[in-house]
């Protein structure tokens, strides 16, 4: 074999490891690669448990229950379906009814999803695009195409 066949069986064989590596990447990682779900797409996932995932959805109205201590339960909808959702801890200044939400946690046997962290949208007029998106779907969400949007309003 030539040197310049070596080098080129090199190469194949570089990018043949290369492209499996990829792959099998990509292959574990084939769940995890969304940034939320929505209470409609976790009703319809079969959910280990103990798997983690986002939830991202508006705060009901009418739904947040302070219990003893840093205990919060309040309900995440989407305008089609909600999820319970309880959390032990700080959350944060901007949270209320009505405002979009990403919870990070995992949904019990009971259907309670329990989150052990909350993010809320970081000031008036910001909603995460991959939140905004879904609720555009479901016609829960009314705001500006430039990047931001507005806040979300329910439609009559």
């Amino acid at each position: 074999m030539t040197r310049k066949q070596r080098r080129g069986v090199l190469i194949g064989t570089c990018l043949v490891v290369l492209g499996l590596a990829v792959g099998l990447v990509l292959y574990a990682m084939r769940d995890s690669i969304v940034f939320f779900y929505s209470p409609s797409d976790i009703a319809e996932m079969q959910l280990a448990p103990t798997q983690r995932i986002r939830l991202g959805g508006l705060v009901e109205r009418g739904s947040v229950e302070r219990a003893a201590g840093t205990t919060i339960r309040f309900v995440i909808t989407d305008g089609g379906k909600t999820l319970p959702v309880t959390f032990t801890g700080m959350l944060p200044d901007l949270f209320r009814e009505g405002q979009g939400v990403i919870a990070e946690g995992t949904v019990q046997a009971d259907g309670v999803f329990h989150a052990d962290s909350v993010l809320a949208k970081h000031d008036e007029n910001y909603m995460p695009p991959e939140v905004a998106a879904k609720l555009k779907t479901k016609g829960m969400w009314r705001g500006d195409s430039e990047a931001g949007g507005a806040s979300p309003q329910a439609t009559n």
